[in-house]
C-alpha cells in the first residue's frame, strides 16, 4: 500500500497513475491517515514551502522522518525531492533524509518551465516535464546514484530507498518512474 501525502500539490495524479499500474493507495492528510500496512510513500510536486508547513502543523513530520529512515521506499518529485533533500543551497533543509543539495526554483518562474527526453538510468526516452523546477547541486555521499543530468544539471537519484527527482512523471502518460518506484 503507497501512502501518497496529499496536503498540497500533485497528489491525485500520482494516484491515477498508481490506478493504472493495479496499485493500492491511500491519501495521507493527517496522522491517522498513516496505517500499518502503508508500505512506501510519494511526496508530489508542488509548492515546498507550504507543503513543509502543512506536515509540521498535521504532526506527520517525525513519523514520515523515522520511517524513511528505516527504509522505507519513497519518491520525491520536484518539492517532493525537496522535501527530502540533506541540503538546499537556497533555503534551510526539512527530512534531511536524502544526501544531495538541492537548489529550489532553479530554473525560475513558471515561465521558466519546459519539457525534454531524456534516459533515467535504465528507463530510456524518458518524457520529463520541469516546472519551477529544483536541481540537484551536489552529491553528498558515494552511495547516491545519478540517474538523470538534463541540460548539465542532475535531476534524478537513488539512493537506497529514496528516489529524487526533480520533473513530474505523474504529468506524462508514461507509468515507467512509478513502476521503478514501486519495484523498491
Amino acid at each position: 500500500m503507497t501512502g501518497i501525502l496529499a496536503v498540497q500539490g500533485a497528489f491525485l495524479e500520482h494516484g491515477k497513475c498508481l490506478e493504472k499500474l493495479g496499485a493500492d493507495y491511500r491519501y495521507i492528510r493527517k496522522r491517522d491517515d498513516f496505517s500499518e500496512n502503508i508500505d512506501r510513500l510519494i511526496f508530489p510536486g508542488g509548492e515546498s514551502t507550504t507543503q513543509r508547513k502543512l506536515i509540521k502543523e498535521l504532526g506527520l513530520f517525525d513519523i514520515l522522518k523515522e520511517k524513511i529512515s528505516a527504509g522505507m521506499p519513497v519518491l520525491g518529485t520536484c518539492a517532493g525531492l525537496i522535501l527530502l533533500a540533506e541540503k538546499i543551497s537556497n533555503d534551510n533543509p526539512f527530512l534531511s533524509t536524502l544526501p544531495v543539495t538541492v537548489c529550489r526554483n532553479a530554473y525560475g518562474r513558471q515561465l521558466g518551465s519546459f519539457s525534454a527526453t531524456g534516459n533515467i538510468g535504465n528507463i530510456s526516452d524518458y518524457p520529463m516535464r520541469f516546472i519551477r523546477a529544483p536541481y540537484i547541486e551536489k552529491i553528498l555521499s558515494d552511495s547516491v546514484e545519478i540517474l538523470n543530468i538534463t541540460d548539465e544539471k542532475i535531476t534524478a537519484v537513488r539512493y537506497k530507498n529514496q528516489l529524487g527527482i526533480s520533473f513530474h512523471p505523474e504529468l506524462t502518460d508514461d507509468l515507467r518512474i512509478h513502476q521503478l518506484f514501486l519495484s523498491l
